[in-house]
């Protein structure tokens, strides 16, 4: 194969990578810093206390690193500075790779975020397609004397204009959501069906029996197998929402959320909860109040904070609690609206966006 095309055909194979994954992440900003809150975490405690301490720059740092992997992929196509370009990529994908090792390895967190929320990968799968890019980059990284050393006029253009608009659109999808949500809990997803199998659950159950592994489709009632482990046959049929819950002092309040229509704002951190737009969010409280529809304030919290909040704003809401990690896998906004019709999503909007009253209540 003459050597020109096969170092285009690395370039193409990379470089589209590279912009497939960092736009699928640049859709979803808030998706790619809560990954990186949870490697924060692991390594704090795991490796050094410092990584606690870079915690809260997870945005900045998200945003810096989803434009940075579209640029790079756009660079290596176009071929601008490629000499530089694949020295950066030799480097990120080295630090990409610990990364998912880590994970696989030490099952510290159970998906990258490679894809977003997109496209879901175990975390040796992560590793696999992290070693594939390593080996395919250090070709291009040995033998980066024989690419092109001079790009043209355009090629440069492009590259400054995926610069820009990439940080463009992750700095609209931080203010507002994201473009395409890919999340369990998207408009039009029905919640209370989505918590249950999709099929029914299949299992081979592998005993033992005189020494000998016996797999049997259904639990065996002759107590002479000793039982070792039990597989799942059709892990595709499993609840795609495993973890909602919402709950007061009464108790679990999530049934109550599946009927009439709801209209409930969520907040993951009241500490960290945004007061530009709680005025507006008033207003439409205030406006919905003898509408057919419940008001919901649902917040990770204690149910004290909550009452709190909501007797200081005035809110004519009743208070639920629920998960941290929850509430930022349905919203990526702290705080935004979610409407529920009977246990179906039927609008999500970030706090910047909130709308009219008579805007939700055509809705349902």
């Amino acid at each position: 194969m003459n050597k020109n095309l096969f170092f285009w055909i690395l370039r193409i194979l990379v470089g589209g990578l590279f912009v497939f994954s960092g736009l699928i992440k640049v859709n979803d900003p808030v998706g790619t810093a809560i990954k990186l809150e949870e490697y924060f975490d692991v390594f704090s405690n795991d490796i050094a206390p410092f990584f606690y301490l870079v915690k809260p720059y997870a945005l900045p740092l998200a945003v810096f690193l989803v434009v940075f992997e579209v640029v790079l992929g756009i660079m290596l196509l176009v071929g601008v500075r490629l000499k530089e370009t694949v020295w950066a990529l030799s480097l990120m994908i080295l630090f990409f790779t610990f990364l998912t090792f880590y994970s696989a390895y030490f099952n510290k967190v159970t998906d990258c975020g490679c894809f977003g929320d997109a496209i879901k990968l175990t975390p040796w799968e992560s590793f696999y397609k992290d070693i594939i890019l390593l080996v395919l980059i250090s070709f291009l990284f040995f033998f980066r004397k024989d690419l092109p050393k001079n790009a043209p006029r355009w090629a440069n253009y492009t590259a400054g204009l995926s610069l820009f608009l990439s940080l463009a659109l992750a700095v609209y999808a931080i203010q507002n959501l994201p473009f395409i949500d890919f999340r369990a809990y998207k408009i039009g997803v029905n919640i209370p069906v989505n918590m249950q199998p999709s099929a029914p659950m299949v299992y081979t159950y592998v005993m033992k029996k005189g020494g000998e592994l016996v797999y049997l489709d259904q639990y065996p009632t002759d107590e002479s197998y000793e039982f070792v482990e039990m597989t799942l046959n059709n892990p595709e049929a499993l609840p795609k929402i495993s973890d909602f819950a919402a709950w007061n002092t009464e108790g679990d309040q999530s049934e109550l959320l599946f009927q009439g229509n709801k209209v409930i704002l969520l907040s993951s951190n009241l500490t960290k909860m945004s007061s530009t737009n709680l005025d507006q969010l008033t207003q439409l409280f205030s406006s919905l109040q003898k509408a057919p529809v419940e008001l919901i304030f649902m917040a990770a919290a204690t149910q004290e904070e909550i009452d709190a909040l909501i007797q200081k704003m005035g809110w004519p809401v009743q208070g639920l609690q629920a998960d941290a990690t929850v509430v930022k896998t349905i919203m990526r906004a702290n705080p935004g609206l979610m409407l529920l019709k009977d246990g179906v999503v039927v609008g999500k909007y970030h706090h910047n966006n909130t709308p009219e009253a008579l805007e939700v209540l055509e809705l349902f």
